[in-house]
């Protein structure tokens, strides 16, 4: 992404307006689209503000995170979904995930956390052949 105009640029091109130069005279002394220069002079009319606004970076977060880890804590087991309603805050899941990442909170089972008690449902007791197909049902 291309970088916002200089300072200087924005107070040359202004001070030129001020002096009674038509929009498309300054666009064209300062190499810079007529549509900018209106809407450098409009900032400045409705605003009073000539500087450009920040570009980029994340908006503050809505999610408290000392909250979060003490949720987390409480029920590890919970979704982002539950996890949201329970912070009580309107943000999108991702929001929910970025938090957890800063904090360093995994969704990966442990493996310290006892294993399932389900079993396999059909354990295989014969072997297999080449071809997928059981040894004792092969027909030669």
């Amino acid at each position: 992404m291309a970088a916002a105009y200089s300072d200087d640029l924005r107070d040359r091109v202004l001070a030129a307006c001020d002096r009674g130069m038509e929009t498309h005279e300054v666009a064209e002394l300062f190499l810079v689209s007529p549509a900018w220069v209106r809407r450098v002079k409009q900032c400045r009319r409705e605003t009073g503000r000539t500087r450009p606004l920040p570009v980029g970076g994340r908006r503050p977060h809505k999610i408290d995170r000392v909250l979060l880890a003490e949720l987390v804590r409480a029920q590890p087991d919970a979704t982002l979904k539950e996890l949201r309603q329970r912070l009580g805050v309107p943000c999108a899941l991702s929001s929910i995930w970025h938090a957890l990442d800063a904090l360093k909170l995994s969704f990966k089972k442990s493996r310290s956390t006892p294993p399932s008690r389900t079993a396999r449902t059909s354990p295989s007791v014969a072997r297999r052949g080449s071809c997928g197909v059981p040894v004792s049902i092969r027909v030669a």
